[in-house]
């Protein structure tokens, strides 16, 4: 269930006729005892159509183009939205002029802080300084016309043990969720490799321990082969799925050549399943909206190609 609808059947189980996101946000527990018993109810409705529209990284576009001139760029080759990172680089008011030049939509933002100060790091200065940096790029993207910040929950390394980073991460995002609360924007954490939350299970937990509708996951496709398959993730995160990156892997250039290896292979052209994939996002319903592209750029004629390869994948929901 994404937030829309969390906070919908909030209203109904409330006795109210309208209840504000901010409202609802605020005070779950109030309204419902726990966002997660609202799953079942959800269930008994008339499921929604399932629609991914097409979205890219912006550092994907590789013509040197104003900015203006990029997004449009990326609308007349069939995409709907583009990702930006965040804090952003440019001056809001002139991507806010761009997107209204071109059409384009930005539905959602990478915190491009998460990396180098992890939410997880044992130094609370490092953590309050990802933790700012994800509480302004809740403000932008607000401001942008969006509704998802991007943040990777954590990094496990020789210095920082795994259960240190577990209960470290999960305090550090519930710092944030006040800043969410003010916005009303979701925080939606990645699957990446960071060897950190390596289970559907495990990161199914991870967000129900947090409990908050405006907490759950970004799923990213491609990355998960390297030790799992995506449908089953897909399945067992469900209603927590935010919003969804796609990207292929190759286990045999994997094994072959190097880990990284396994990333140099077109869409449709490596290991994902692609009609069990989007079965599976059929079949739990997924309303985030959008599937982002996130692999490597090139000029307008490669972009094209990424596009229709999007536009078969979609095209087995």
């Amino acid at each position: 269930m994404n937030k829309r609808n969390f906070l919908k059947s909030a209203a109904v189980i409330a006795g109210a006729s309208a209840v504000s996101p901010l409202a609802a946000a605020i005070s779950p527990k109030q309204a419902i005892g726990s966002w997660g018993s609202l799953h079942s109810m959800a269930d008994e409705k008339t499921k929604q159509k399932v629609v991914l529209k097409k979205s890219l990284g912006f550092a994907m576009i590789k013509e040197e183009l104003s900015l203006s001139d990029k997004f449009k760029l990326a609308k007349d080759l069939g995409f709907d939205g583009v990702e930006l990172n965040s804090p952003v680089d440019f001056s809001l008011s002139e991507i806010l002029a761009a997107k209204e030049k071109s059409g384009i939509e930005l539905p959602s933002v990478v915190n491009k802080d998460h990396w180098s100060a992890p939410l997880s790091d044992p130094d609370p200065e490092v953590r309050k300084k990802c933790i700012l940096s994800v509480a302004k790029s809740l403000q932008e993207v607000k401001e942008l016309g969006g509704d998802t910040v991007l943040v990777v929950p954590g990094v496990v390394n020789e210095k920082v043990p795994y259960e240190q980073a577990y209960i470290t991460s999960q305090n550090s995002i519930r710092e944030l969720i006040p800043y969410a609360e003010e916005t009303g924007m979701q925080i939606a954490l990645e699957n990446v490799w960071n060897n950190f939350l390596l289970s559907p299970v495990e990161a199914k937990r991870f967000i129900d321990e947090i409990n908050h509708p405006l907490v759950g996951w970004y799923f990213d496709i491609g990355n998960i082969l390297r030790y799992g398959w995506p449908e089953h993730w897909i399945r067992t995160l469900n209603r927590r799925i935010m919003k969804l990156h796609i990207k292929e892997f190759s286990r045999e250039l994997m094994n072959t050549k190097g880990l990284w290896e396994g990333f140099k292979v077109d869409l449709l052209k490596g290991d994902n399943n692609w009609p069990v994939v989007m079965k599976a996002i059929s079949d739990v319903n997924h309303q985030g909206g959008w599937l982002t592209a996130e692999v490597p750029g090139g000029d307008r004629n490669h972009l094209k190609q990424i596009s229709m390869q999007m536009d078969e994948i979609i095209s087995y929901l």
